[in-house]
């Protein structure tokens, strides 16, 4: 069982910053590949970014490339998004989510953190 814990959201202007975080529980990080998802009111879940091992691997939906950056702290267990320049439609709940690469549809989600952009 992987535990995720995110934190990090809040009220910020187009074209401030946030750097989330998600904190796991103590796992072996190569084990799982690791997500941000974000969801706004009426819109289905959407991917954000993700990156595993090795390299690490990362990826970024078109909306946000350029924009924000995940990487993860192996000893600190956790991952981040930092989110530049952002803007009104970048308002949602962000979830972070890890899926294991050995067991079959074992997904594990945080609890979400609420990320409003807002003059």
């Amino acid at each position: 069982q992987v535990q995720l814990v995110e934190s990090g959201g809040g009220l910020v202007q187009p074209g401030e910053s946030l750097r989330l975080s998600c904190v796991s529980s103590p796992v072996t990080w190569s084990r799982y590949k690791w997500y941000w998802y974000r969801q706004s009111p009426g819109k289905e879940r959407e991917l954000v970014a993700s990156i595993a091992l090795p390299g690490p691997a990362t990826t970024y939906a078109d909306s946000v490339k350029g924009r924000f950056t995940i990487s993860r702290d192996n000893p600190k267990n956790t991952m981040y998004l930092q989110m530049n320049s952002l803007q009104p439609e970048d308002t949602a709940v962000y979830y972070c989510k890890a899926t294991s690469r050995f067991i079959r549809d074992q997904n594990f989600w945080g609890q979400g953190t609420q990320v409003t952009v807002a003059l």
